[in-house]
């Protein structure tokens, strides 16, 4: 049987569910940055026109990889926390989240999830590393926490592949939230992909606090992704599972909607495009996440 795109029917699932988990990958922020630029887009990973499309993740997203060229490796993702993969006007610093990332960050606040899902708790689990999934979830919070007596209780948010803007100390295993721009002078004119001219290490991004040569703060291709046994503690106990601009086809965040169809959960998917598995689910909705998004959850129709 083909997935159901019927809004109704869908809602009448999301009421009865105990236990939802969010996955989200970079779908969800393809929309991001267009009050900067209406043509700019922050690129996906496998999709069409996709990151990975273009460039091989064994050469700048491994351990491996880092170990044999951190040059190469820095000028990638320097370029990739500064611009668009089109090399248009959007700085990934300024991008911001868009209706998708608020829309689901609704699910966080104790009193809207009960509107849809009375008996629900909700966990939010994010492959994305550019920050705007907390964010959005983080202003959403506050904005409802204005004139309450009590805080919203802690969301349940698990960003899985860590952050594009942090840094991690190779040294001493330090790990900060750095946005700086350039991050050092040698970087400053980074092309993603590109190999640039080679950077001596000394002058790569360093330390503050023991001078040890900093990598990306980002989980590459064969390590374990962050926070692990927490995620597959909710994706055990799940009963609907959202899967949110993302191809399924990176593990292990690729097994968790199959973990909750074994166990007699449903899954939804909202994706611009179809993606390996969609004719199993029992929900598929097509579209930009930032509109499939409010439509579905907030809206209704």
């Amino acid at each position: 049987m083909s997935p159901s795109s019927t809004i109704s029917d869908f809602r009448k699932v999301l009421h009865d569910s105990k236990n939802i988990v969010a996955v989200v990958g970079a779908g969800m922020s393809a929309a991001s940055g267009e009050s900067i630029s209406h043509t700019a887009r922050i690129p996906t990973w496998r999709g069409s026109g996709g990151v990975w499309k273009t460039y091989d993740p064994a050469a700048i997203a491994t351990p491996q990889a880092f170990a044999a060229n951190p040059s190469l490796v820095w000028h990638h993702y320097h370029a990739m926390r500064e611009r668009h993969v089109a090399s248009l006007a959007l700085l990934a610093l300024q991008a911001t989240p868009n209706p998708a990332h608020f829309a689901l960050s609704l699910l966080c606040i104790p009193e809207f999830l009960a509107s849809l899902a009375p008996a629900a708790q909700f966990t939010l689990v994010t492959q994305n590393i550019d920050g705007l999934d907390v964010r959005a979830v983080h202003e959403t919070v506050q904005r409802f926490e204005q004139g309450r007596a009590a805080p919203v209780p802690a969301p349940r948010v698990y960003e899985m592949h860590g952050r594009v803007l942090d840094t991690l100390c190779t040294a001493c295993g330090h790990r900060e939230h750095n946005p700086a721009s350039p991050l050092c002078p040698a970087l400053a004119v980074s092309e993603l992909g590109s190999p640039g001219a080679p950077i001596p290490e000394e002058d790569l991004p360093r330390c503050a606090h023991c001078g040890g040569l900093l990598r990306p703060g980002v989980v590459w291709f064969e390590e374990l992704p962050h926070h692990s046994r927490e995620i597959w503690a909710v994706v055990d106990g799940a009963d609907l599972c959202l899967l949110v601009g993302t191809s399924s086809q990176v593990q292990p965040a690729a097994a968790y909607a199959y973990e909750v169809a074994d166990h007699g959960g449903k899954v939804a998917v909202f994706n611009t495009e179809r993606s390996g598995g969609d004719e199993d689910r029992e929900f598929l909705f097509l579209g930009p996440c930032a509109e499939t998004l409010p439509r579905v959850l907030i809206n209704g129709e």
